[in-house]
Parts: C-alpha cells; sequence; structure tokens
C-alpha cells in the first residue's frame, strides 16, 4: 500500500519500488489524499492531478482499479485527522496490506505529518516503511533500502512526467530523480 498525500508524494517517495513490487507480482495499491486543486498553476483545470495520477500510476504497472483519489483540501489535513484516520482504518479492515509506504515522520509539511501519524495508528500492526521527500525533510535516517534496476528508475522518471501540471517544480527535474536513485544506490554500494 502507497499512502501518498498529495497526488505525485508516492511516485517521488518510491514510485521506483512500487513499480519493482509490480514487475515481481505483487498487488500494489495506492492512495492519494488530495489533487491539489488550489495549487495548481493557472491554466489547468481543477481536475488535472486527478487524470495525471492514473497516467503516472498506469507508468508504475498500477492498474486503476487499485488506486484511490480522494479530494482532501491542500494544506489542511491537521483539520482531518479523524476523517483521514476512519479512512485509514477501513482500509486496514478490508484490505491488510503486508506493507505500508508513507511519509517518513519527519516529513516537515503538515498533511504530510498527518498522513504519516495516522498511517502509523491505523497500520500498526504490519511493516509500516516511511519514505524520503528530500525537500521536506530536514532529518532523515535510512533504516532500509530497495534494491532498483535501472528499469525501476525509468519507470517511476516517466511515471513523473505525467504530472505536466507539476514540471516548473525544480524537483521534478529527472535528472534529479537519477541523480537521488544514484546517490542512494552509491550508499549501498
Amino acid at each position: 500500500l502507497v499512502l501518498a498525500p498529495h497526488t505525485d508524494d508516492g511516485e517521488f517517495g518510491c514510485g521506483g519500488t512500487a513499480a519493482r513490487l509490480v514487475e515481481e507480482g505483487c498487488e500494489v495499491r495506492y492512495v492519494a489524499f488530495s489533487i491539489a486543486t488550489r495549487s495548481l498553476p493557472v491554466g489547468f483545470p481543477p481536475d488535472t492531478l486527478a487524470r495525471e495520477v492514473r497516467e503516472a500510476t498506469a507508468e508504475l504497472g498500477i492498474p486503476e482499479s487499485n488506486l484511490t483519489v480522494h479530494d482532501f483540501d491542500v494544506r489542511t489535513f491537521p483539520d482531518h485527522r479523524q476523517d483521514i484516520l476512519e479512512l485509514l482504518v477501513a482500509l486496514w479492515e478490508e484490505w491488510r496490506p503486508d506493507a505500508v509506504f508513507q511519509p517518513s515522520l519527519h516529513d516537515i509539511h503538515q498533511d504530510h505529518q498527518t498522513i504519516a501519524a495516522e498511517g502509523l495508528r491505523a497500520f500498526k500492526r504490519t511493516t509500516i516503511l516511511g519514505y524520503e521527500i528530500p525537500w521536506n525533510n530536514f532529518d532523515f535516517a535510512y533504516q532500509a533500502y530497495v534494491s532498483l534496476e535501472r528499469r525501476h528508475l525509468e519507470r517511476k522518471a516517466a511515471a513523473l512526467a505525467c504530472y505536466a501540471s507539476q514540471q516548473h517544480r525544480r524537483y521534478a527535474d529527472p535528472e534529479y530523480v537519477w541523480n537521488l536513485g544514484r546517490t542512494h544506490g552509491t550508499n549501498i554500494n
């Protein structure tokens, strides 16, 4: 299970891992909590990120039937903690995932913090791995790595390229994604 506060967070945080897991035959589900309508650049229709996340997760091999997109207003998740927790608990009761990938508890974005804290509460009976969003993590402890091949990073980069509305962000640069992969790959030899 991939928990993405905003539609592209799952791809940034663990897109390569999701591609690898799908390739290995695992059932991967992706839940996004906001299509961040208020954060869209001028000229993009309000449903842009809902469409882009469908295209991006398809690039990772995640079928649309395994994609859930909610529409919590961006930067207001702390006000909706209980609603988010109830959604997550219902997901635990329905699916009981073997592993949950979610933002790190060290992520400083308020929406990411809410998903991390409530995810920890809802899924405390299974494996939880916090993914890094480098521009939001001033502190991060690497405790697990997933070995990726070039094709997994290619799928991650292709998924992120589906977000035409987000290409203005400096971290959307494909070289940034590749450089992070190279850095982490060097760390684990």
